[in-house]
């Protein structure tokens, strides 16, 4: 495992105590999994999604992921519905150890309530809760 200084937090997604991070872009936004979650599970071998149209509020889990460490519950950090899924992970879930914040999105949602965007730690205070 890495040391939190070489890990990516790139500044312009919101992070949720579940390690998961949030990129809005207008009525909706893309989700997935940290640089720090991807690398304290190990290589990743399966990502199961829900489907385009279901609804999550936030805090539901919508999927998992599996490494080859343990399967890890994934939690909607904003409430809304599934427009669109990554695709591609279904046949390389690595995309998400190797490229968290681009290839290795998972899902993008149509956000019910954009105020939960503001309830998201930046940064600083992200990193701060993984220092304890």
């Amino acid at each position: 495992m890495k040391e939190i200084a070489e890990l990516n937090f790139p500044d312009d997604v919101g992070y949720s105590e579940s390690h998961e991070w949030v990129k809005a872009g207008g009525e909706t936004a893309k989700l997935g999994i940290t640089d720090y979650a991807q690398d304290q599970l190990g290589d990743i071998v399966f990502v199961e999604l829900p489907e385009v149209g279901d609804s999550f509020a936030k805090g539901e889990e919508f999927g998992t992921v599996e490494s080859v460490k343990a399967v890890s519950e994934l939690y909607m950090p904003v409430s809304g519905e599934v427009v669109a899924i990554n695709e591609a992970l279904e046949d390389a879930p690595e995309l998400v150890n190797n490229t968290p914040y681009t290839e290795g999105w998972m899902d993008e949602v149509k956000l019910d309530e954009k105020s939960e965007l503001d309830a998201l730690m930046d940064k600083n205070a992200y990193i701060s809760t993984l220092k304890g």
